[in-house]
């Protein structure tokens, strides 16, 4: 039986290439038979990737049949998965996320979550010699997750072993890393084709603090302009995207990668309070800056407080 290969919903570039990685990685060298899937439409980024290097686009599936193997890949909250998820034959993880619980396996698996700031790096890690098979297309597909997790280098959850990877395969396949990320930001930034709410679901995660439960939504931009000039529609559309995806609360992050600082969108006393417990800021109006603010796994997850 085919092994199926997914991350998260919303799949950003992470979520779209590692699947496309690992699958290789099992067909080829393991001689498994695999197929990488995704749970959403990949984003602009994503997609710029798929055409920069001539992959195919997975099928995109909403459900997983009981008893088909799966390994998941960049993330281990169920939040995240199909909703038959336990009911499926879950033969592996690979992630750098926390754990979060709540994942049933048929039987041991192989479980692989290090601290790192991309699955790609940790696939290429787990591959060992036989990295060096990877065709040039799997190749660029790794260096885009790892420079896409990484924000080229400026997230804080960047390690020297993330960065020495990605240099590698930048010198393998010609490529110059700054001029290479700057294309892959430019396509992240043009969020024109999409309406608010895809906006605001694009790359979040459900995330519950105390009783209270959030969508955190994070839009990575060099452009961040282009977003906050419709901050008005954006926070009026908040309220149908909670009450839709049950939760309280969508917290909205810009986040401007050349300055290295996000900005919160403030609709209401709620995401105020958050802005003043969690991050120390002093709130004046319906945005608020956070210097220095990149990334959600550490430093907005694990602050927020209401």
């Amino acid at each position: 039986m085919t092994t199926l290969v997914f991350g998260h919903k919303s799949p950003d570039t992470d979520s779209t290439g590692s699947p496309i990685i690992w699958a290789w990685y099992l067909n080829e060298v393991k001689g498994e038979a695999a197929a990488p899937k995704l749970l959403g439409e990949p984003n602009t980024e994503a997609a710029f990737m798929l055409e920069r290097w001539n992959l195919d686009k997975p099928e995109i599936i909403s459900d997983v049949a009981e008893d088909t193997p799966v390994v998941i890949v960049d993330t281990n909250n169920p939040a995240e998965l199909p909703a038959g998820i336990n009911a499926a034959d879950i033969v592996g993880i690979i992630d750098h996320h926390k754990l979060v619980g709540g994942l049933e396996t048929k039987g041991p698996i192989d479980i692989t979550v290090r601290p790192l700031a991309c699955t790609a790096t940790i696939m290429v890690d787990l591959m060992g010699r036989d990295a060096a098979k990877m065709p040039d297309a799997i190749k660029g597909a790794a260096l885009s997750c790892i420079l896409s997790d990484t924000l080229e280098f400026r997230s804080p959850t960047t390690t020297d072993h993330d960065r020495a990877v990605a240099e590698t395969l930048a010198e393998q396949l010609g490529v110059s890393i700054p001029d290479y990320a700057a294309e892959m930001f430019a396509a992240k930034s043009d969020v024109s084709a999409f309406s608010d709410a895809e906006l605001l679901r694009m790359d979040s995660k459900e995330y519950g603090v105390g009783d209270t439960k959030f969508r955190v939504s994070v839009l990575e931009t060099t452009a961040p302009g282009q977003v906050l000039s419709r901050k008005d529609s954006l926070m009026a559309t908040m309220t149908d995207v909670a009450k839709e995806d049950g939760v309280d609360q969508v917290l909205l992050f810009v986040v401007d990668i050349l300055n290295e600082e996000a900005t919160l969108l403030v609709p209401n006393d709620l995401v105020k309070t958050v802005a003043e417990k969690s991050f120390d800021a002093s709130v004046d109006g319906d945005m608020v800056v956070l210097p220095g603010v990149m990334s959600r796994k550490k430093q907005i997850i694990p602050n927020l407080k209401v």
